[in-house]
């Protein structure tokens, strides 16, 4: 099948695949402390379903699979998913977890054919975790981290492991050096990304931190990093030292967004196509396919969509007013 383009020449082939919206966390900047209304279980994508999206896409040249939440190891069958989509030879099968969950799935996720993990984690300090997250937890994710890299997910081997970092003014960006250590004592992949604003989680400018800023603070004590080749696609900025194992990322979608090199589809927890993470406009695949979308079907509205994607997405005072869903529902 032909490939997947947009107006602006450019082919997606990564999917970003929500499995659920529910969540063992409560982070400040991706819900309120009473969490969001969730969609009904019977409006979420079925195992078989998500399969069948799975399937489809890869026929049309998505290679790369990334799946999200909410936390997406909450739901039973994450490990069955995860086993159906390696099926397909893909080039990268990924979760994103807030690793509560991960370490008793280690074993399972990988024999199933996870090859990259990506972890959320915003401190290396108990009591900001808690304040962050509203939930303790800081000494299971670790535990699971140091578990990935016993199961042979690392930066220098064929599965990779990454740690996603919010950065938030008054909060933790005191720590981007404390992380930056950890990169260069082990072979991880750290990522600072800058805050997004989203329905209901209470966006401030005054919050955020840039990417600039977090780099000159790791570089005022590790010296110059060293720019990687990152390639046109990617939503990280990579940089590293000649001493150390790990690497560190910046993901600037406030002040440096990435668009020109988007790549990235986006199907919600209950079957929604979304062709940005800031636009509003939304397809329901779900719905087509319960009520009897061929498969040829299916990829006319994502075809569709594509077309109808904006070259950029607006700047963040723009954002923080539209309407959009929470991260949370959207699956990043």
């Amino acid at each position: 099948m032909s490939a997947l383009t947009d107006a602006f020449g450019r082919r997606h082939t990564t999917l970003r695949l929500g499995l659920t919206e529910r969540c063992n966390l409560r982070c400040v900047y991706c819900m309120p402390a009473e969490g969001v209304p969730l969609t009904p279980t019977r409006q979420m994508l079925t195992t078989d379903e998500v399969a069948r999206l799975g399937r489809v896409l890869a026929e049309a040249g998505v290679d790369k699979v990334r799946l999200t939440g909410g936390e997406p190891l909450v739901r039973k069958d994450a490990v069955e998913v995860v086993a159906r989509l390696g099926r397909l030879g893909l080039r990268s099968l990924a979760v994103t977890t807030n690793g509560l969950l991960l370490e008793d799935r280690l074993a399972g996720l990988r024999a199933a054919g996870l090859t990259d993990l990506t972890v959320s984690l915003d401190t290396l300090r108990p009591d900001r975790f808690e304040t962050i997250t509203r939930r303790p937890g800081l000494d299971r994710v670790l535990s699971a981290l140091d578990a990935a890299l016993g199961h042979g997910y690392r930066i220098d081997g064929p599965r990779s492991l990454k740690v996603n970092v919010v950065s938030l003014r008054g909060v933790n960006e005191d720590e981007a050096v404390d992380f930056a250590d950890w990169a260069a004592r082990e072979p991880i992949e750290v990522r600072f990304i800058e805050v997004m604003p989203f329905d209901g989680n209470g966006w401030d400018r005054s919050e955020l931190v840039t990417f600039e800023e977090t780099r000159s603070r790791i570089e005022d004590v590790h010296g110059p990093l060293d720019a990687l080749d990152d390639g046109p696609h990617a939503t990280a900025r990579t940089f590293t030292r000649p001493d150390w194992r790990g690497r560190v990322g910046f993901v600037a979608s406030m002040t440096a967004p990435f668009c020109a090199g988007c790549n990235r589809l986006r199907v919600t927890a209950d079957g929604s196509l979304k062709v940005c993470l800031f636009g509003p406009r939304e397809v329901s695949l779900r719905d087509a396919m319960r009520d009897g979308a061929t498969d040829a079907d299916v990829l006319g509205l994502v075809r569709r969509a594509l077309a109808g994607k904006a070259r950029a997405h607006a700047g963040m005072d723009v954002l923080a007013t539209t309407e959009n869903r929470p991260m949370i529902t959207i699956g990043g």
